[in-house]
């Protein structure tokens, strides 16, 4: 059985630091893009940073600078370094892996990890 598992969440003061992590586990061929996306109360969930299995990297401009995303393809996992949080970050992170799960195939599908929940205290 495939998951995502999420760690790292947790309440911090504004200016804080958090980090995430999400492993991907079961039986899995290749990672193509793994990503965390956030929800705020009231609000859609928003892509945050994401990372191709070659390095490329996005960021959503309200997290530029402060937010770092990182991965380890041999440990199946994605991190993300949280820095100099602030109230507005405030939320549910999720974790998201695009997996690839036989070699007779180049389809893929999404997986979604449980959420971790992140509050920043201003």
């Amino acid at each position: 059985q495939v998951q995502l598992v999420e760690s790292g969440g947790g309440l911090v003061q504004a200016g804080g630091s958090l980090r995430l992590s999400c492993a991907a586990s079961g039986r899995i061929f290749s990672i193509n893009d793994m990503g965390w996306y956030r929800q705020a109360p009231g609000k859609q969930r928003e892509l945050v940073a994401s990372i191709t299995s070659g390095g490329s990297i996005y960021y959503a401009d309200s997290v530029k600078g402060r937010f770092t995303i990182s991965r380890d393809n041999a440990k199946n996992t994605v991190y993300l370094q949280m820095n100099s949080l602030k109230p507005e970050d405030t939320g549910v992170y999720y974790c998201n892996a695009d997996l690839r799960l036989n070699s007779w195939t180049t389809m893929s599908r999404q997986y979604w990890g449980q959420g971790t929940q992140v509050t920043v205290s201003s």
